[in-house]
């Protein structure tokens, strides 16, 4: 205290005299207000890391876009050698389990990632994962046997599992939410690259090579992207903090995840709907779901806190986003099978047609992000192109069967409008959290997406088997090539509800993010128009 703060402190009497002047109501105030020690010894540096410049962010960007190539390639390219695999092993009926065992620990493990690079940091996280991933890709290739092979890929599964999250999160330290949205549409262009290569390389090497090189060229490509990433890690911002982890409540979590998704998994297909079997596993999903909720509520610190999830944001992006994935996954399964019966084409044709659905979708990602660029009310984009594929679902839905051309026109249209939903869900969510939450809440949402997925392809598949009264194969065990026992004009008419379906999903999602709240984007704001000026 400087000499003329205490000269005016005596004049005014509240000096060190006044001090021992104090009532007796007054101490005993003061003697009973609670003190707090906070141990920072775990917490992240106050200093701010030095500045990126934009050659260190491309760097870190493309070591992410290579990083999450890698999960998107092995979901597509081991799908094109199961049949090569199945031969060598001698073992067809286990081989789903392949796909099964890495969807299960993957969906599983996402939120845990999430939440456990905001207690320890994106570096070990991301080192985690992608060790264990690269340790899984080599037990894989290694494997002796089918069931030696399925606990590789849920090992895989466990690594994978985290990349995805892990990278948006690191995305959400280097970029600020207004330019991340375009971040987001560069990598929507690799899983489409991943999702038309994929099959094409797996069926190569499974042709010509021995189908284990699928698993074994994650090396190299893996330690290149750790070698890239690694060494920027420490310009990157810290944003985590210690707290204790609460292993009750992710532990419920991935055990609910579970067994709901086998009950998606297995439902209809091994076991009738409503057999004991289902029925048992269906009210221990639920079970374990209200037990992680009542413990959440409980808990000073929960693994995911309940309040996170509400708000006039994070529900509203997370169910429109988990709306979009379900519904682009599910046509994704199915349309193959609509193809060979409607069209008539062969295996190799109808992984071609899909690439409207897959690829198109980039364009309305990268329409999106540049409008979280340059424009204040940057919903108005997401919002039109959420009603488009919900209209041209709907119009298939009605026309149905339509000739081949008309028919990729208006799925093209579908995907467009689809792709523009993702980049608003991710940055919308990571935008209304606080900084020490983005990952929780990134690996919440992802989670989310991949339980809407699988819904989406359980509904679809019920509809399907509702309206044609059989059964079919699809996915991972549809007989390809062969010739179905269902008519054309039947399988038109089933798939009028596949596309309803759809549709109800893309304008449920479009009116979610219309009563959405607009929050205010951090970040430059480039050619803002003075009709709409920036927040």
């Amino acid at each position: 205290m400087s000499r003329t703060e205490r000269h005016g402190t005596d004049r005014t009497g509240l000096g060190t005299a006044g001090e021992r002047n104090l009532t007796d109501d007054i101490g005993d105030e003061i003697s009973h207000i609670a003190t707090e020690v906070i141990d920072v010894s775990d917490a992240p540096p106050i200093v701010p890391a030095p500045a990126l410049d934009k050659s260190e962010v491309r760097t870190i960007l493309i070591s992410l876009m290579l990083t999450m190539f890698l999960t998107a390639l092995d979901q597509t390219i081991v799908a094109t050698a199961l049949p090569t695999i199945g031969r060598q092993f001698n073992d067809v009926n286990n081989l789903s389990w392949v796909i099964t065992a890495y969807l299960l620990a993957s969906t599983a493990v996402s939120p845990v990632y999430g939440t456990l690079s905001d207690i320890y940091g994106r570096r070990a996280m991301i080192i985690t994962s992608m060790a264990l991933f690269l340790i899984g890709s080599v037990a894989c290739a290694i494997a002796p046997n089918m069931l030696t092979l399925i606990f590789a890929r849920a090992l895989q599964g466990i690594g994978g599992g985290g990349i995805l999250p892990l990278v948006q999160i690191v995305i959400s330290d280097v970029v600020t939410p207004r330019e991340r949205g375009q971040y987001q549409a560069y990598f929507s262009s690799v899983w489409v690259s991943a999702g038309i290569g994929g099959p094409i390389l797996g069926g190569m090497i499974a042709e010509h090579l021995h189908w284990s090189v699928i698993f074994w060229i994650n090396l190299p490509l893996g330690i290149l992207s750790l070698a890239l990433l690694l060494p920027r890690m420490g310009k990157i911002p810290v944003f985590h903090r210690r707290r204790k982890l609460d292993w009750i409540g992710g532990i419920l979590l991935m055990a609910a995840a579970v067994v709901f998704l086998l009950v998606l998994t297995w439902g209809g297909n091994r076991f009738a709907w409503a057999s004991p079997t289902i029925v048992a596993m269906t009210g221990s999903a639920i079970a374990l779901a209200l037990a992680f909720v009542w413990h959440a509520r409980n808990t000073d610190e929960p693994f995911l806190p309940i309040p996170l999830m509400g708000g006039t944001v994070v529900p509203y992006a997370m169910i429109a986003g988990g709306c979009a994935m379900g519904a682009m996954i599910g046509l994704t399964v199915h349309l193959p099978l609509y193809y060979e019966v409607v069209y008539g084409l062969s295996a190799a044709e109808a992984g071609t047609a899909l690439i409207p659905l897959v690829a198109v979708s980039v364009l309305g990602a990268w329409s999106a992000g540049r409008a979280m660029v340059r424009m204040a009310r940057y919903k108005r984009a997401t919002i039109f192109g959420a009603t488009l594929s919900a209209l041209a679902a709907f119009t298939l839905a009605t026309a149905t069967p339509l000739p081949l051309v008309p028919m990729l026109v208006l799925l093209s249209l579908f995907a467009v409008g689809l792709g523009t939903v993702f980049p608003l869900s991710v940055v919308s969510i990571q935008n209304a959290v606080a900084r020490t939450q983005v990952g929780t809440a990134t690996g919440a949402m992802n989670f989310f997406r991949a339980l809407m997925a699988s819904f989406s392809v359980a509904v679809f598949t019920a509809i399907l088997l509702a309206v044609l009264g059989r059964n079919i194969s699809i996915g991972v065990e549809q007989h390809v090539g062969t010739k179905h026992a269902i008519s054309a004009a039947d399988m038109a008419v089933a798939f009028r509800y596949v596309f309803a379906a759809a549709g109800m999903m893309l304008a449920t999602a479009a009116a979610l993010y219309t009563v959405m709240e607009e929050r205010p984007l951090a970040g430059p704001v480039k050619n803002i128009s003075a009709a709409e000026p920036a927040e």
